[in-house]
């Protein structure tokens, strides 16, 4: 049991670091569509009213977010870094650093999934607030891409609903091992050798 269990506490520990790094590269290129269809509608970055578009300055009020949001990519793939930097990966039995560094991996990737999930939900209100109409028409003249497309904000679901499937599970797998600790120490009062 304990084999399978460390198989499955492995994978699960590389596929949060991979999805930590999917949502690094999303934080690259949630702004992608909105540089080139919004950017040249703004006349003056001092004045974002200012504009051929109405409802375009959402690219520029999406800068600090967008800022934030990598920084806060980075910081992810960082905290699942401490997974393998405490053999959470791979150990047997787990210690004092593999149960803090699990507890700030849940509480960050469910901190950052929430703070997220609200931002780009309201900067993608914001973007269907845009008149399309007059974007066509600037597109058109312009030639710079005209999009209505809010793939760029929903892709966001995909992404941190297998973050937060990932860190359920390795609450779970927290569970399952301290009940195979529990079990194998109790074997071993009894004298008993563990089944492989």
């Amino acid at each position: 049991m304990y084999k399978k269990q460390v198989r499955l506490q492995k994978i699960l520990c590389l596929a949060l670091l991979a999805v930590s790094a999917l949502i690094f590269i999303y934080s690259l290129g949630i702004m992608t569509d909105l540089y080139d269809a919004l950017y040249s509608t703004i006349r003056s970055a001092n004045n974002l009213d200012k504009s051929t578009v109405t409802g375009s300055r959402v690219y520029y009020d999406m800068q600090d977010f967008n800022k934030m949001f990598l920084r806060c990519s980075i910081g992810m793939i960082l905290l699942c870094l401490t997974l393998f930097v405490t053999s959470t990966h791979s150990r047997r039995k787990y210690y004092i650093g593999n149960y803090c560094a699990t507890a700030l991996v849940t509480a960050g990737g469910a901190a950052f999934s929430v703070w997220a999930h609200g931002q780009i939900e309201a900067f993608k209100a914001q973007f269907l607030q845009i008149n399309f109409e007059e974007l066509a028409a600037h597109a058109a003249k312009r030639k710079t891409l005209y999009t209505e497309s809010t793939f760029w904000f929903d892709i966001h679901y995909l992404l941190f609903g297998l973050l937060l499937a990932g860190i359920v599970l390795l609450v779970v797998n927290v569970f399952w091992k301290r009940q195979l600790m529990k079990e194998e120490q109790q074997l071993i009062a009894t004298g008993k050798e563990a089944a492989a």
